[in-house]
């Protein structure tokens, strides 16, 4: 699968109930953003399941602010509506085969659970 750009339009819809989500977000005068960008297209063909998307941080200021990106290039993870992983900084391939591996094995349920207790003002 290829990427998908995202915009402060898009980007709401694009976190579903049943998907994971990972965001780069990067900018064209950024260095490791370049560097990093034909990691992330590698990892999107080998990983079908998972939609990949980028943020232009520089179009899209309003979006980057909002979800408190402060340097670039910042990878988020979300699955199943929830942010399972946010950090700034380029990974190797092998990191992010290793987070996107992590990232599927993580029980939703459990979390979905843990997010309701702490709602409820309750420990999981």
């Amino acid at each position: 699968m290829s990427t998908v750009e995202l915009t402060k339009d898009s980007f709401q819809d694009a976190i579903t109930p049943d998907g994971t989500l990972i965001v780069d977000f990067w900018a064209p005068w950024c260095g490791p953003c370049r560097g990093f960008a034909p990691v992330f297209e590698q990892a999107a063909a080998e990983h079908p399941d998972v939609t990949f998307a980028k943020v232009n941080t520089d179009v899209e200021q309003e979006l980057a602010g909002a979800l408190g990106i402060r340097s670039i290039p910042t990878l988020m993870v979300f699955r199943e509506k929830v942010l399972l992983f946010s950090q700034p900084g380029a990974l190797s391939a092998g990191q992010l085969s290793e987070l996107l591996t992590k990232i599927k094995e993580v029980d939703m349920e459990q979390v979905h659970k843990e997010i309701a207790a702490a709602q409820n003002g309750q420990d999981a």
